[in-house]
């Protein structure tokens, strides 16, 4: 996980109960072939990188992943596996310092546009914005569908590979292989990608997430 150097206030995370208000999860599918992920999975790079997919998106009839991090590089190979064994795909573009569009390695094949609730999934429908105040939830391939709300917009934090800006930050918490790259959502909109924050998820912490609308926007692209 990207260590923030930005201090906020750390607040008590809601618990997954606040699923409850959104629409019933369903089961994950089978695995495509070729390979492909759901948002909230763990996927690797060379020298140790570990990441989290945030959304599946497409532009027409050709699908991508977002993810951030360590996992932003341009032309960088990202894997399912920490073997490095399956390949899922290459970054093609970078926004916000971290923030990346990884293109599959076969894009014309559908991809599923659903986020994994560990267990289960569910299906994401279109974009959202959310206000200060408003409940949010994130799925890490670590801690699992952990849901807070939001404390805070426009925030500016420097991170190792330099300042992001435009952030909105959370009560929820965050541990290593969460972030970055975990998709933060409410019922089935997807809200935004992570990219770190600070605390654990004994103690209480703080994470960050990139807005969802502005990378779309930058990359042309839409979630389904």
């Amino acid at each position: 996980m990207i260590a923030a150097t930005a201090t906020a206030a750390v607040t008590a995370t809601a618990t997954a109960a606040m699923l409850a208000l959104a629409p019933t999860a369903t089961a994950s599918s089978a695995a495509d072939d070729p390979p492909s992920g759901q948002g909230g999975q763990a996927v690797f790079a060379k020298g140790g990188v570990r990441c989290t997919i945030g959304f599946n998106v497409r532009k027409s009839d050709t699908y991508y992943f977002l993810t951030a991090g360590g996992c932003a590089k341009q032309g960088q190979k990202i894997y399912a596996d920490p073997g490095l064994t399956v390949e899922l795909g290459t970054v093609v573009s970078v926004m916000n310092v971290a923030v990346a569009l990884v293109a599959y390695v076969e894009p014309h094949v559908e991809r599923p546009g659903s986020v994994l609730l560990h267990p289960g999934s569910r299906d994401i429908t279109a974009a959202g914005k959310a206000s200060v105040g408003e409940q949010v939830c994130r799925s890490g391939s670590t801690t699992g569908t952990r849901c807070g709300t939001v404390t805070g917009l426009n925030q500016s934090v420097s991170f190792p590979e330099g300042t992001m800006t435009g952030l909105a930050r959370t009560n929820i918490c965050s541990e290593p292989g969460d972030n970055p790259g975990a998709p933060y959502f409410t019922g089935t909109l997807a809200l935004g990608v992570g990219v770190g924050g600070s605390g654990n998820c004994s103690s209480g912490g703080t994470s960050f997430y990139q807005p969802i609308n502005e990378i779309l926007s930058a990359y042309d692209v839409n979630v389904y």
